[in-house]
């Protein structure tokens, strides 16, 4: 599923941007690339791990969290001046995510080794964000470049993974995997494009995207499970929805009164 989102990705970038292959270009942003390459396919194995050993609840909190790793860099790496009522409406966001979150996990593994894969999940998805920053700023070439060669390079590291499931665990391919990666990688795709295209046009205020997209996720997310999975809300999810909403509009009002 992996491979085919970033091949799938990868077409897309290609036909919809105007990529030219036939001269490579000599000012890509390497150590940027590089270590984003590898971290976005590896942290699908992170998240397969994690899910398994604690539960999609505390990895999905663990992920949820990573937000305050890109907000620390937005300030003390960026130089970005935060308001006050940013700050609130990051305080309330916070709550927002410990509110929804906060539901019974079915998992049976959670022995004291089992939360080292939640911690990645924490340290890559908020190290993965600043570097999406970083490519955004770069203005010495088109981010779709960049964007496109993150993609081929992702394929190649994703399919190097795959190679070695294959062969050492035997693992083999299904089909039906195969299909899930088309809608997976539109998907990805659409979410990455639009979030460096966001970083650019608020080049100036990287919590305001960082922080609109995490809490846009949790109502997002909870709504599809509501109405798509027929998921139940306890009082502490609904307020976390509220606190959420709440969050987002101090952070958009924010923008408009420096």
């Amino acid at each position: 599923m992996v491979s085919v989102n970033y091949l799938i990705a990868l077409v897309l970038c290609y036909n919809l941007f105007p990529i030219n292959l036939n001269t490579m270009p000599s000012d890509l942003p390497w150590p940027v690339l590089i270590p984003l390459s590898l971290l976005l396919p590896t942290i699908f194995v992170i998240l397969f791990h994690s899910v398994n050993r604690v539960g999609i609840i505390k990895t999905d909190i663990a992920q949820r969290l990573s937000l305050v790793i890109p907000i620390v860099a937005a300030i003390l790496i960026f130089q970005e001046q935060i308001t006050t009522l940013k700050y609130i409406g990051l305080g309330f966001g916070l709550l927002a995510i410990y509110f929804t979150l906060n539901k019974k996990d079915l998992s049976t593994q959670n022995n004291k080794n089992s939360y080292i894969f939640p911690l990645f999940v924490f340290l890559g998805f908020g190290v993965i964000d600043v570097f999406f920053k970083q490519i955004a700023l770069y203005t010495t070439l088109p981010y779709t470049t960049s964007l496109f060669f993150v993609f081929a390079c992702s394929l190649l590291v994703s399919i190097l993974i795959n190679a070695y499931q294959i062969l050492t665990k035997r693992n083999q391919l299904s089909v039906k995997n195969l299909y899930y990666g088309l809608p997976l990688g539109v998907l990805n795709f659409l979410n990455i494009y639009f979030y460096l295209k966001a970083h650019t046009l608020f080049s100036d205020n990287p919590t305001t995207v960082f922080a609109m997209m995490n809490f846009g996720v949790i109502i997002l997310g909870t709504l599809i499970g509501v109405i798509g999975f027929k998921e139940r809300l306890s009082r502490k999810n609904i307020l976390g929805l509220i606190l959420a909403i709440v969050a987002i509009s101090l952070i958009a009002t924010s923008q408009y009164l420096k």
